[in-house]
């Protein structure tokens, strides 16, 4: 039987997952920020992050394959902690381009190391049947980072510099290790007749190209691609129109950002829980719903208090896909074994999506309006939920953490059930 993690365990996990994302708060706007005020222009920043963003593609699936076949994750993790730094450290210099670049670059791959070895380590504390329970709290201790780190750092920014912010970031980087080193590799759980992806990677039965055999694999990617197409230009968008309408809209994105990490915070144990009991295609419906609703009612060009109350909407999506995206790469995968690479496959489909979102948007915006781009992220979202909806299956495992049977692609797929409290 699988063995309860240590209370140092799980309070280094929870600490970790609040310590990393205050770090990654810090390479968010503030880099804009900190680069308008170094005389930069528009076109260069947009090309450093940019150079970010596409490292940050490229880099998914082969840090995938990494994750996978390091068997010593917590050493994978601190070698990515201590490059998250070094980037940090070099944003905090004088903003010369090579420099600012390889800050761009070496955040990326880090970044792209960082999440799927905090996953495979989560895993390997709880298995896969507190999986996603695990990972609910995940979300709740990295939602109070984030908005912990932005309040910090915002307030850092505004009474010292911009530059402090970086400083802080790489601060932050130390007491990641310390949490991550809490957690005893002693507390993993044995593999016998648990995911795959806790065995050695010599042991593994198959092949890493075998988990693009699982069609729901597919599928899934798919609706990850719709879900970022609708998602990330909308939030940009409202608050382009809100500062053009009013002036002046900083004190929103302050604003939004916190109310979404505390909504996450609130209910991602909450969702964690009811994915193990309820299954995964009820959630997933419930955060691709909130896409549409949130589209249209940014289409009536609310004030800053009624963008803000909209946001509340972008939490439960936003902590609906947060969950999923592991927790579904884990189901899909307890035939193969390979969950870390199958968490890059679905970053890079989310990656993609964002960024055809974002530009595909502002074309819209320019040429017909901002209201026309919304109805059309509204009529992407609600593509997605169509899709959910009709074709996605249920992943949830039928009894307990062990496999089903092969079924050709690695999964007996439960027909869709209804809630306990529906059935009663």
């Amino acid at each position: 039987m699988p063995t309860t993690p240590s209370r140092s365990s799980q309070i280094g996990l929870n600490a970790l997952n609040f310590c990393v994302a205050a770090v990654q708060t810090g390479f968010g706007p503030f880099v804009s920020v900190w680069l308008t005020r170094q005389g930069w222009s528009q076109t260069d920043i947009g090309l450093a992050l940019g150079i970010g963003t596409g490292v940050a593609l490229l880099g998914q699936l082969p840090a995938g394959v990494i994750v996978d076949a390091a068997h010593h994750k917590r050493g994978l993790t601190a070698v990515a902690l201590a490059v998250l730094a070094a980037s940090a450290l070099l944003l905090a210099v004088p903003a010369v381009k090579g420099v600012v670049f390889a800050a761009e670059i070496l955040h990326a791959l880090a970044s792209c190391l960082i999440v799927p070895a905090i996953a495979s380590i989560t895993l390997g504390l709880c298995g896969h049947a507190a999986f996603s329970q695990r990972l609910g709290v995940n979300a709740r201790y990295s939602g109070l980072g984030n908005a912990a780190g932005a309040a910090t750092m915002g307030a850092m920014a505004w009474f010292l510099s911009e530059r402090m912010v970086f400083g802080l970031a790489a601060l932050l980087v130390m007491p990641s290790l310390i949490a991550l080193f809490a957690i005893r590799h002693t507390d993993r759980l044995p593999s016998e007749g648990e995911h795959p992806a806790l065995l050695p990677p010599r042991e593994r039965p198959h092949r890493p190209w075998q988990i693009f055999g699982e069609p729901a694999l597919h599928l899934f990617a798919v609706c990850v691609v719709l879900f970022q197409l609708a998602n990330a230009a909308m939030l940009p968008l409202a608050l382009n129109g809100l500062a053009q309408r009013t002036g002046s809209a900083g004190p929103v994105v302050s604003a939004s950002i916190m109310l979404a990490s505390l909504i996450v915070a609130l209910l991602s144990p909450w969702f964690g829980r009811l994915a193990q009991r309820w299954g995964r295609r009820p959630l997933l419906l419930l955060g691709f719903a909130a896409l549409p609703a949130r589209a249209l009612l940014f289409a009536t060009e609310p004030g800053a208090l009624g963008l803000i109350t909209i946001q509340t909407l972008d939490g439960i999506s936003g902590t609906v896909f947060g969950l999923m995206l592991p927790l579904i790469a884990a189901d899909l995968t307890r035939r193969t074994g390979f969950l870390n690479l199958a968490m890059g496959s679905l970053g890079l489909a989310a990656g993609a999506g964002a960024m055809i979102s974002t530009i595909a948007a502002g074309w819209i915006t320019d040429r017909f309006g901002p209201e026309v781009a919304f109805l059309g992220l509204a009529a992407i979202g609600a593509a997605g939920l169509v899709l959910i909806a009709g074709w996605m299956p249920e992943t949830r495992p039928e009894t307990g953490p062990k496999p089903g049977p092969d079924t050709g692609h690695g999964l007996a797929f439960p027909p869709p059930s209804l809630p306990d409290a529906a059935r009663t």
